[in-house]
């Protein structure tokens, strides 16, 4: 009996899905239990509060990619983890930007992490409306696709079949083996993206040869970077709605992503805002946790953030 704890790393460009997707797993009534690990980009944690309430632990490591600067946190995250015996699985779901095969790479060359635990599979969400622009902009779009043991082609409702065809198309020739699954919000069966036993070593040393290699570094796109504003003051929900629009109309090609947790004047419950470039969706998340301060924060990825003004309009939106 294999004794090895499965790890599977949820991974996928910024605004995939990945989020729905793990949403999906701590939801089912599959009675595993997992412990969850969250890496985002900027230094304002926001997709632990966007994890529906679950039984699981979740560990969060935020202001660092996974892959690079914040990765001995994975390490001794994953370690202390493996001195435990009261979950099934672990679940790791990586920041956007995160290029996949340094977190693979973590299993194989950390002696510790590797007796303990397994890479079970590597699961990438495709945003299939967005696709093309993200392969195009910026490499780490790819490597999500190359590293992939599966792949779910989300958002397939938003685009049509000729379009469909094309986007599949273009992930094969990028990964001709993993299995690609059209869904809508990440809609799949957990036993298609679980326990597995899916990731191949061999496959993975064919893509990059030096995988093994710990001199491996991971660079970003120096021009993407991350703005994290909060606001203790409620705001004003018209106000934010206007600012945030026009924002996204005149300035969306360039914010590659954008989520908050806001706290409007007159509201009880929270309210989740999300988008990315200029496609927007917002919606209350229930009722603020009992015993903790009311607070918005909002978190933008993307090119050219210091020239938007995000700071003062951000702070117009306050109530009076």
């Amino acid at each position: 009996m294999n004794t090895q704890i499965p790890v599977t790393v949820l991974t996928g460009f910024l605004g995939a899905g990945k989020t729905t997707l793990l949403n999906r797993i701590l939801t089912e009534p599959h009675g595993r239990k997992y412990a969850v690990i969250i890496n985002e980009f900027g230094e304002t944690g926001i997709d632990n509060d966007l994890v529906i309430d679950a039984d699981e632990e979740i560990f969060e490591m935020n202001n660092g990619c996974i892959c690079c600067t914040v990765r001995g946190d994975l390490i001794r995250i994953l370690a202390g983890l493996t001195k435990r015996k009261d979950f099934d699985g672990i679940l790791i779901e990586t920041t956007g930007m995160a290029d996949p095969a340094p977190v693979a790479q973590t299993f194989y060359v950390d002696q510790d992490v590797a007796e303990k635990t397994r890479l079970d599979a590597i699961v990438t969400v495709v945003d299939a409306v967005n696709l093309s622009t993200h392969l195009d902009e910026a490499h780490e779009a790819g490597e999500q696709i190359a590293f992939a043991d599966i792949i779910l082609l989300n958002k397939v409702d938003l685009v049509d079949a000729a379009g469909l065809k094309a986007a599949e198309a273009r992930i094969r020739s990028i990964n001709p083996y993993a299995r690609i699954m059209r869904t809508e919000k990440c809609g799949v069966a957990l036993d298609q993206v679980l326990g597995l036993d899916a990731f191949s070593l061999e496959r993975v040393l064919e893509i990059e040869p030096d995988f093994l290699d710990e001199s491996h570094t991971h660079e970003h796109e120096e021009d993407i970077s991350s703005v994290s504003l909060s606001s203790d003051t409620p705001l004003d929900e018209r106000k934010f709605q206007s600012w945030f629009g026009k924002l996204l109309r005149e300035r969306g090609q360039d914010i590659l992503r954008s989520k908050g947790i806001l706290d409007f004047k007159g509201q009880d419950e929270r309210f989740v805002v999300q988008a990315v470039h200029m496609l927007t969706d917002g919606a209350p998340l229930g009722p603020w946790p009992a015993g903790k301060p009311r607070a918005s924060r909002l978190v933008f990825i993307g090119r050219d953030l210091d020239k938007m003004g995000l700071a003062e309009g951000f702070a117009a939106c306050k109530a009076a």
